[in-house]
């Protein structure tokens, strides 16, 4: 069995080397679009393409049974258990159900991992919900119809509903249901706070965790503390908190948590903070969520690579893109001419090494294709000229290939080896 590994994180595209270029069928190559989930540094780019394997000779070898069916009986069985949601549940009340005092570090990250995909926790930093998750108490209502909060009764917890649906009855007659997720009760104050209509169960076994007015307010209170907004022409741009990775005090800065689009490619060419390493690879993983053309962040990095201190930082960015995210060059052709703009861009600013490593890449991570062009008659042009051959001594590659052609129609471009 092929399993991914726990953390997703040390999955490197280029643990192993790449062997030597060799033809995939078609009915396999779909495997290699998911290479493009992983992400790798630069160093991996170079020792992944550095270090070529040729063919292993297995011959002579003794064969022996990999897996018995016991082995395999044993393993469907834990992929059930794991698999099972209501299982995961229990996992979770267990953790639910211990004092505060009581809960180990693997407890929190249990309550988390639920936590975090419900709506009220939605909007807040994981080193805030992971404090929520230490202080939270475990709440069950059994009966329907019965009432939580009164109209008029001072507040001093905020309640997340992890199970059932409850009804708020306000003084003027109109009515609100929350369900899983949702939330009620106090806002982040030390002052006293009263409850505006009347809270009741709607469902038998509702479940809540409850926080201490005293633990909410200092747990957000102090993650205010630690943010840092960067304003421009009066509008917060960029948002970052203060993180301590150890308790020596070594390994501290700010890491981004919040940013308009714009601020996030800028961010892209400026100075990192210790804690916050790879906001690069997170950043080319993620874009797509919030911009809608990548054109947006190759049509900066053009105009920043004129900018002779920023050369650098500029080509590193395009180094891990292309190593970790080919498919959004290989499948868009004005990322493509993107890529021949700054590949020139190399050549002319001297950059040898870069370049050379941008070939690399390209070359480890392009896919087989199987492109028919058809011609009116033997004499027909074919639109793109080849480059290299045996008398040169390297392969056969297209040169150049006449936009709005039918080669360029049928997917041909600039680079391909034939």
């Amino acid at each position: 069995y092929l399993q991914l590994p726990a953390d997703l994180t040390k999955m490197h595209l280029t643990d192993n080397p790449h062997p030597q270029v060799t033809h995939v069928p078609s009915s396999q190559s779909g495997c290699s679009i998911a290479s493009d989930s992983g992400s790798s540094s630069l160093s991996d780019i170079y020792q992944a393409t550095e270090s070529e394997m040729g063919d292993v000779d297995l011959t002579g070898l003794p064969e022996a049974p990999v897996d018995s069916e016991d082995e395999e009986e044993e393993e469907d069985e834990d992929i059930d258990r794991t698999s099972d949601p209501l299982l995961g549940r229990d996992v979770v009340r267990e953790c639910l159900e211990k004092e505060p005092a009581d809960k180990t570090d693997d407890d929190i990250e249990q309550l988390l991992e639920f936590m975090h995909q419900l709506p009220a926790f939605a909007n807040m930093t994981m080193s805030v919900r992971r404090e929520l998750c230490s202080v939270m108490i475990f709440e069950v209502v059994e009966q329907a119809g019965a009432i939580i909060l009164e109209d008029g009764q001072e507040l001093d917890s905020w309640y997340v509903i992890l199970n059932g649906t409850v009804e708020i009855s306000y003084p003027d007659g109109k009515s609100e249901s929350l369900c899983m997720g949702n939330s009620f009760g106090i806002t982040p104050s030390l002052e006293k706070q009263y409850m505006n209509g009347v809270v009741r169960t709607k469902v038998d076994d509702c479940q809540f965790v409850c926080i201490a007015q005293q633990d909410y307010w200092r747990i957000l209170n102090h993650v205010e503390k630690n943010t840092h907004k960067v304003e421009e022409e009066g509008e917060i741009v960029m948002v970052k908190e203060h993180r301590e990775l150890d308790r020596s005090g070594t390994r501290k800065g700010h890491i981004v948590i919040k940013a308009t689009p714009e601020r996030l490619i800028m961010h892209l060419i400026e100075e990192h903070s210790i804690v916050d390493p790879t906001y690069i690879e997170d950043f080319l993983l993620t874009y797509r969520t919030f911009l809608t053309s990548p054109l947006e962040v190759g049509n900066k990095l053009l105009e920043w690579f004129t900018v002779d201190s920023l050369r650098d930082k500029v080509t590193r960015v395009v180094l891990l893109w292309v190593n970790n995210h080919f498919n959004d060059f290989e499948g868009d052709p004005a990322m493509t001419r993107f890529l021949e703009e700054f590949e020139k861009n190399l050549e002319n600013t001297k950059m040898k090494g870069h370049l050379r490593l941008l070939n690399i890449a390209c070359a480890a991570k392009a896919k087989w294709r199987q492109i028919t062009l058809q011609k009116p008659s033997r004499d027909s042009p074919l639109f793109f000229s080849l480059l290299g051959g045996s008398d040169k001594g390297f392969g056969i590659f297209v040169e150049t290939v006449e936009v709005g052609s039918k080669a360029a129609e049928a997917g041909l471009k600039r680079g391909d080896q034939v």
